[in-house]
């Protein structure tokens, strides 16, 4: 009866197995446009975190009727940013963001045209800015839609022969969880973006950078997804300020203001004091602030659910979003690297 178990076991022993991470590769986002370079703090959470790869925005694309389709925040880098020692063995990745709209209002000769600049830019820029760094790997970043998707496709089969790099994009959850109607996106490897998963201005009550409900019901699946997919996790808070019940914008560096704040609902606020914030936002009394921001415990539970419903390769890509002394004073060292190597426990 023991031989018997024990050989019933075995199969299941090896799909269990199958599965399992083996080994992650660490890297970050860095989303900021308007610094030069960036601080000592930042590389020293390079170092410590031993962070191999770096998925820097270079620009995003926009569409306007005036102009086509145009380049948009750029990121002010200059070559200063690769001069500190701890980056000589952090690989650059340009990272594109590309409005859904450039591929609503473009036809193919456009994206004939769009790809040849996009390729263009990214030369150009890690040339200027970067010291020529060698880049292997192109990420594009978009919110295609079912709509959209023949057009977004078509770019990037178009940029793949140009940019002879291995070209990577950004999985939203629900291109994820149909596939059949979305599509798979012609590429080499995707980056499931387990965040942003709710539009903040449709339901008041759920943080819509991580909802673990919202996480779990899309990666209910049993099928695995038919490219490389690696993980993207948000590390970051932000407050959404209403000013006479109408939305009035986002303050990414507030976390010091909560203090001051008088808690009404679960994530609203209230303001009690009129309060200048970085000398451009005025906060009145009676303005409401939604709050939302990511704790340990979320980011844990969330990558619990991900081990528990996704089917990963042995070797994969974490990025965290993003890489600010601002968002990443929230967690510890230890906190941020346990974000990593819980994928291969």
């Amino acid at each position: 009866m023991k031989k018997l178990l024990l050989f019933l076991s075995l199969p299941f022993l090896f799909l269990s197995c199958e599965n399992k991470v083996e080994k992650v590769d660490r890297a970050f986002y860095y989303w900021k446009t308007e610094r030069n370079s960036m601080s000592l703090k930042e590389n020293q959470i390079i170092k410590n975190q031993n962070v191999t790869k770096l998925y820097i925005k270079f620009f995003e694309v926009d569409y306007t009727e005036a102009m086509g389709n145009f380049p948009v925040s750029k990121t002010d880098m200059r070559t200063s940013f690769y001069n500190e020692n701890s980056m000589i063995n952090c690989e650059i990745i340009p990272t594109i963001y590309i409005k859904n709209i450039v591929f609503k209002k473009s036809n193919e000769k456009d994206l004939d045209k769009l790809a040849d600049n996009v390729n263009f830019l990214i030369n150009k820029y890690s040339k200027e800015k970067f010291d020529s760094a060698t880049v292997s790997e192109i990420q594009i970043d978009c919110d295609w839609t079912a709509s959209t998707k023949d057009k977004y496709f078509y770019f990037l089969k178009k940029l793949k022969p140009l940019a002879q790099k291995e070209i990577s994009c950004t999985l939203r959850l629900y291109p994820y969880k149909y596939p059949d109607k979305m599509g798979v996106p012609p590429v080499d490897k995707v980056t499931l973006m387990c965040y942003n998963l709710i539009n903040p201005l449709e339901d008041d009550s759920k943080n819509s950078i991580l909802d673990l409900n919202e996480l779990k019901s899309y990666l209910n699946t049993d099928k695995k997804y038919p490219l490389h997919m690696d993980v993207a996790l948000p590390l970051y808070s932000w407050m959404q300020v209403y000013q006479n019940k109408q939305f009035t914008g986002v303050l990414y560096n507030g976390g010091e203001l909560k203090k001051s704040l008088k808690p009404i609902k679960p994530l609203w606020y209230e303001v009690t004091k009129d309060t200048v914030i970085d000398y451009k936002n005025y906060l009145r009394v009676g303005d409401k602030i939604k709050y939302e921001e990511i704790t340990t415990s979320q980011v844990d539970q969330a990558i619990a659910i991900i081990k528990k419903n996704v089917k990963l390769d042995k070797e994969i890509t974490v990025t965290l979003f993003h890489l600010d002394e601002n968002q990443l004073k929230n967690y510890t060292d230890a906190e941020i690297s346990h974000f990593y190597s819980d994928f291969t426990k």
